[in-house]
């Protein structure tokens, strides 16, 4: 199974464009250096007379909008505000608001047919650190034809892939958070799950593969990977290993480097590549001590330690 966390890239501008930026990415965030190897387009532009909230809007490939929102930065995005997506086909995805805490108050999400798919309400306080929590409620819940299934936070929630094909996961909801018991399937990693809630914790949950195999977890169905100790003790590490090169030294060259990598399955960091260059000596030096990095947490998914594309920003400042 191949995850993308992709919260940290960040890709150098392609130049050709006036007063904006464009980054060309695929399906799940990963950057591309053309179009043509890329799932969709990025533009930035600078922010409306008045305001410091840079304009972001996404295409197709086929030149229909994907979304449309604001940013506090230019890159990676930090949407604050309203952000919209589309489908395709044109119909409105989603309608979510932002603030610098993430995602806050009521989001709206649609079938492909444009139909009201749920009302989804998050925190206005509360920023989670787990990448992957459904730190939500769910408040309305339709099938694609309207009809209601969770109605002011009470019923029996449906929902669906991010594709649409089937019912990926199915239970009771009260007062908005999940109870009693779920069930579900993924069929990317080919496996059926029964989980128990009790006012929107996950209290346990069981997964058995293709294989008949089992696994168990509690409170979150999926966890990133990181570093032993934490963010601390990665800053740490680099702070210790790193040894800046002398003609960038020399020439007081400076910046971030972000390099993609992945988290295997056992904790080793294989595939890291540079996806924000600054010069050959700070990215070669970026890469040498990631390169030799003692094993990560791996990432899970449903109690399964997976393979996980992982991304992180290298900050050299010269004191």
């Amino acid at each position: 199974m191949k995850l993308f966390f992709t919260s940290l890239l960040t890709l150098a501008v392609f130049a050709g464009y006036a007063q904006q930026n464009v980054y060309f990415l695929k399906n799940g965030g990963r950057y591309v250096d053309k179009l043509d190897s890329a799932d969709y387009m990025r533009v930035v532009k600078p922010p409306d007379t008045g305001s410091t909230l840079y304009n972001v809007s996404e295409y197709y490939k086929n030149g229909k909008a994907k979304a449309i929102g604001k940013s506090a930065k230019i890159d990676p995005p930090r949407y604050m505000g309203q952000y919209t997506s589309f489908f395709e086909n044109g119909n409105r995805e989603s309608l979510y608001q932002y603030t610098d805490k993430g995602r806050v108050g009521n989001g709206f999400e649609f079938y492909p047919n444009g139909k009201l798919y749920r009302l989804i309400k998050y925190p206005d306080s509360v920023k989670t650190d787990n990448h992957f929590a459904n730190d939500y409620l769910i408040i309305t819940n339709l099938d694609s034809l309207g009809t209601s299934q969770v109605a002011e936070g009470q019923g029996y929630y449906r929902g669906f892939n991010n594709k649409f094909a089937y019912i990926d996961e199915e239970g009771p909801v009260r007062d908005g958070r999940r109870n009693g018991t779920w069930k579900g399937i993924d069929k990317n990693m080919k496996l059926t799950f029964t989980e128990t809630y009790k006012d929107g914790a996950l209290i346990s949950g069981t997964a058995i593969d293709s294989a008949g195999l089992s696994s168990a977890y509690a409170g979150s169905r999926m966890t990133s990977p990181k570093f032993d100790g934490g963010t601390k003790a990665f800053g740490s590490y680099l702070g210790k290993n790193i040894i800046y090169p002398d003609i960038e030294r020399k020439n007081e060259i400076y910046r971030i480097v972000v390099l993609q990598f992945v988290v295997e399955k056992d904790g080793r960091i294989t595939d890291v590549r540079v996806q924000k260059s600054v010069s050959p000596g700070l990215d070669k030096e970026a890469t040498r001590v990631i390169k030799r990095s003692p094993l990560w947490i791996p990432g899970t998914r449903f109690g399964k330690p997976v393979r996980v594309t992982y991304a992180v920003p290298v900050n050299f400042v010269l004191q």
